[in-house]
């Protein structure tokens, strides 16, 4: 009998949170939150001046250590394929005697 009182309190805590909105379903403490005006933020500022040399600037830095790979494998894989295609035909061969 001594967890009883517990479920009430824990009921009583239910009920009080019912009501709350979406955004306030439960109290957060020792969280600080900080949020800007719309009238205050730009959505895109500086957009093509620094973003699009930087994205350019970015892919210069990395082509050399991406590209490499993706290359190898892709002469691997046609490497393979027309050995593939190769091994399926049949030899003509060792059906010249055939009549």
């Amino acid at each position: 009998m001594v967890r009883l009182p517990q479920l009430l309190w824990e009921e009583q805590a239910v009920a009080a949170t019912m009501g709350r909105a979406f955004g306030n379903l439960t109290r957060v403490r020792h969280v600080i939150t900080y949020s800007l005006s719309p009238f205050e933020q730009r959505a895109f500022p500086h957009y093509f001046s620094h973003g699009v040399p930087n994205v350019l600037r970015r892919i210069q830095a990395s082509i050399l250590r991406v590209v490499p790979p993706f290359v190898g494998f892709y002469l691997i894989y046609t490497w393979g394929t027309e050995e593939f295609e190769k091994s399926r035909r049949k030899n003509p061969a060792t059906y010249e005697n055939d009549h």
